[in-house]
């Protein structure tokens, strides 16, 4: 996750962080990224249910019910574990998670226990009732799904007048005084809606939007032809940071991240060197506290039937399962070869990634992307725009 407005137009400053500790707990959301101690941000699958048929969906959800979810019992049981190790925030997901008949309850056991709850939804289920109930919940933020303006939106949902149903969500989360924002997946079908979404976003007083790059996962596995290229991933970061430093100019903070391709911080961190040297030493200091992908180490994701995932687009990969132990056993559990690699991943990477002079601050970019192009989770990253020079491999490339 990088924070285009949080580096590009400053509004986080590396002092910010250092203030609180650099410490999950004591770190406001938006400094989460800056922590320290990497305590999993978990990402919960409620259920796999949806009314949607997405078709980059990683959970491949359907309309139809599915067996073998976690019980309430067992889903308290779960955060309460979540709240003793010290996991910051619980993400519930889907599917889609407002079809979950006891979400509200869980959404307020999680918040009870100090857990800082967040919902992401494809936002066509959010009537006026159903946001007073989540803003009753006291939720750290609503994220609204929404991959393009009506028809780009309606095509790629796979349901007609699901924009509508979205935005009228987004409208009555906002009513409520919810801190709502957006969810875009990029793609070759999508890229050219991003300069209206920001319009949108500035009509609508929408405060946050996360443009996600696209992982290889699920029925999202089918769409590796429908992703960027190289040239246009760089053209879209561009725009998306000249569109947010235009929405700062006109008064607008709003608030813009990028996420699942960590390339993006390099990127940002060169264009400034150019623009802003001395901005670009501070961003420099912030990206080597974001440390990059995180998957396995502070990230995770716990499916539907209990199952932990090193994040929730690696389904395959089955760490463990919260039915039968507690997820604080399995995430330390480095006896688990996986585990032990995923917490160091470095020694482990191959080409370009491990040679690459921005490891520190990347990551090595996303495992689960690597494997599905390249039938090894520890090649490169196919999604990787930067070139030989940029990433100081090629002979006369520029350091750091």
């Amino acid at each position: 996750m990088i924070g285009i407005s949080k580096l590009y137009c400053g509004t986080v400053e590396p002092s910010d962080a250092l203030r609180y500790g650099r410490q999950s707990k004591r770190l406001p959301s938006h400094l989460l990224q800056f922590s320290s101690d990497k305590k999993p941000v978990v990402v919960w699958n409620v259920g796999q249910r949806c009314n949607l048929r997405c078709i980059h969906c990683y959970s491949q959800s359907r309309d139809i019910d599915y067996p073998g979810e976690l019980t309430t019992a067992e889903a308290r049981a779960m955060l309460d574990d979540l709240a003793n190790y010290g996991a910051p925030v619980i993400l519930f997901s889907g599917g889609e998670p407002l079809m979950r008949g006891d979400l509200l309850e869980l959404a307020h056991h999680a918040k009870s226990n100090g857990l800082r709850a967040v919902i992401s939804t494809n936002g066509t289920l959010i009537t006026r009732e159903k946001a007073k109930e989540l803003k009753s919940v006291g939720l750290s933020y609503v994220g609204v799904s929404l991959d393009g303006m009506k028809e780009t939106n309606d095509r790629f949902r796979a349901v007609a007048g699901a924009f509508d149903m979205a935005v009228q969500g987004i409208r009555n989360c906002l009513a409520e005084g919810i801190k709502v924002g957006l969810r875009f997946t990029i793609n070759k079908g999508n890229a050219q809606d991003i300069p209206d979404i920001f319009e949108l976003i500035y009509n609508e007083g929408i405060p946050r939007v996360c443009f996600y790059h696209l992982v290889y996962a699920g029925r999202g596995s089918k769409l590796i032809k429908e992703d960027l290229d190289h040239e246009e991933t760089r053209q879209v970061v561009d725009l998306i940071m000249d569109k947010t430093r235009e929405m700062h100019d006109r008064g607008r903070k709003l608030e813009v991240l990028t996420v699942d391709n960590h390339a993006d911080g390099p990127y940002l961190y060169l264009r400034l060197k150019k623009e802003n040297p001395k901005r670009a030493a501070e961003v420099y200091e912030l990206l080597q506290m974001n440390e990059g992908n995180s998957s396995g180490k502070g990230l995770a994701c716990i499916s539907w039937d209990g199952a932990v995932h090193p994040d929730q687009f690696w389904r395959h990969v089955i760490l463990g399962n919260v039915k039968d132990r507690p997820f604080s056993e399995i995430w330390d559990d480095i006896s688990n070869p996986l585990m032990a690699r995923l917490k160091d991943k470095k020694p482990h990477l191959k080409g370009r990634c491990a040679e690459c002079q921005w490891l520190d601050i990347c990551g090595g970019n996303f495992r689960a992307r690597a494997e599905a192009y390249y039938g090894d989770m520890w090649a490169p990253d196919p999604a990787c725009y930067l070139t030989d020079e940029e990433i100081g491999i090629a002979v006369g490339a520029a350091q750091v």
